[in-house]
């Protein structure tokens, strides 16, 4: 018998067995504590067996199952008692907010903690709180300024209210990081405001490359928010609908699918490193492209990518998505756009990501052949309908007038239009015709 007693801060260990890399994790999402090996629960010391191949396993677990890797809180030595070698493992308090086992990710088997003697698994809520500390304190989007001071947030306000949340204005900014340490605005509160300096562009070419460019529209230059919901509108308008009415129940295939290109548009907005430039969707035709600055968050590797292990480099961010339910954080936005189209649509090195999303060929023959294509092809709407609804999200306030010059029809044309387009739901109008503007309809 000896004097150790397994406790908080120590857990006794008769052999190595591969549950050790658990225990690791739990003291360092606890205060830290030491692993001995060699000695059993009740304390007899029996001695370390096969030293030289435990100390290498043991190597293994700290720098390679273990996520943020934790080399730097943990360091062994051997130590000699009753004739025995024992294996003693140091392991500091984290100086990360959260640790898991890779294997498992952010999750509650990956992450757990240890109470008393025995570790237990951390709350989806724990791992929440911690997991967005663990890359709020050191955020590059908090730290850096603003190139404005004089900023607004009317329109990130009214999203909060709509959603239910009610945050007052006196902690408005504080709660949602939208000031550094020194008491100034950053660029996260730049993005979210209601009016800056950070275009975003989608650019629609004629062909397969970018000899020619057919359209370019700016949806940038305000609250990343309202950004997101032009470009979410657009890509709905996009994607042109085929449907078989020879079958029951109706068969549509769509040019893309669109829950993916959704997927990608988030991920390029909450990975994109915005001190380098804003993200870019390009559509040819016979693909989209959506590109995002910056390639892989730090400690990211290209499997837990595709796994679905969500590091955004953004993560403040990405809460804020998440609080006003634009996005889900469950990791499932790149296996869905995988298991639709396979792990070649990403292009991934050192300065970017790429994701490509090809079309649907058969939509490709009926829309350039024109065969059979229905009114429903287009979402039930014609021609002129498309194009009115196209030119709105780029430009809400615009007049009828200048819907007929853009269009090349009569002034009537667009407003008999424009009647048809409400009574589908599709747009509606918001304030007087004088002062108001169009608001799309997805």
């Amino acid at each position: 018998m000896s004097d150790y007693i397994e406790s908080e801060t120590l857990e006794l260990k008769e052999k190595y067995t591969d549950v050790i890399c658990k225990e690791i994790v739990s003291f360092l999402n606890a205060s830290g504590g030491t692993i001995i090996i060699g000695v059993k629960d009740d304390g007899t010391i029996v001695g370390a067996q096969k030293i030289d191949e435990t100390l290498k396993k043991i190597s293994d677990v700290i720098t390679m199952q273990i996520e943020p890797n934790p080399q730097d809180e943990i360091h062994s030595e051997l130590k000699f008692e009753a004739g025995k070698t024992l294996i003693w493992i140091y392991i500091n308090k984290g100086n990360k907010n959260i640790y898991c086992q890779k294997k498992y990710g952010f999750s509650s088997n990956g992450c757990t903690i240890r109470i008393g003697t025995t570790c237990r698994e951390m709350t989806p809520e724990q791992i929440r709180i911690r997991y967005e500390k663990n890359f709020t304190d050191t955020e590059y989007m908090l730290k850096k300024r603003s190139q404005s001071a004089d900023l607004t947030f009317r329109e990130l306000k009214i999203y909060y209210a709509e959603k239910g949340h009610h945050l007052a204005d006196q902690s408005f900014e504080t709660n949602l990081n939208l000031r550094n340490a020194e008491g100034e605005y950053n660029l996260l509160a730049e993005l979210l405001a209601d009016r800056n300096n950070t275009p975003f562009l989608f650019v629609k070419f004629q062909g397969m490359d970018k000899s020619a460019i057919s359209e370019r529209n700016d949806y940038g230059y305000g609250c990343l928010l309202t950004t997101y919901m032009k470009i979410k509108d657009r890509l709905k308008a996009e994607n042109i609908c085929i449907s078989d009415t020879s079958v029951r129940p109706r068969y549509d295939r769509y040019l893309f699918d669109f829950d993916c290109v959704n997927e990608a548009v988030l991920n390029a907005l909450v990975h994109n490193d915005w001190t380098i430039t804003e993200p870019q969707i390009s559509m040819f035709s016979n693909r989209l492209e959506i590109l995002s600055h910056g390639g892989l968050p730090d400690g990211l590797t290209t499997k837990a990518f595709f796994e679905g292990i969500s590091r955004p480099r953004n993560a403040t961010l990405m809460r804020i998505f998440l609080s006003l339910g634009l996005t889900e954080h469950t990791g499932h936005g790149i296996p869905t756009i995988v298991k639709q189209y396979g792990r070649d649509v990403f292009d991934i090195n050192d300065n970017y990501i790429k994701c490509t999303i090809p079309f649907n060929q058969e939509v490709l023959e009926r829309q350039k052949n024109n065969v059979g294509l229905p009114v429903s092809a287009s979402g039930g709407l014609n021609k002129t309908e498309q194009q009115i609804l196209k030119y709105v999200l780029v430009q809400p306030d615009i007049t009828a007038g200048e819907l007929s010059a853009k269009i090349n029809v009569t002034t009537r044309t667009v407003e008999r239009n424009i009647a048809s387009l409400q009574k589908k739901g599709k747009l509606v109008r918001n304030g007087s015709k004088r002062d108001g503007k169009w608001k799309v309809i997805g």
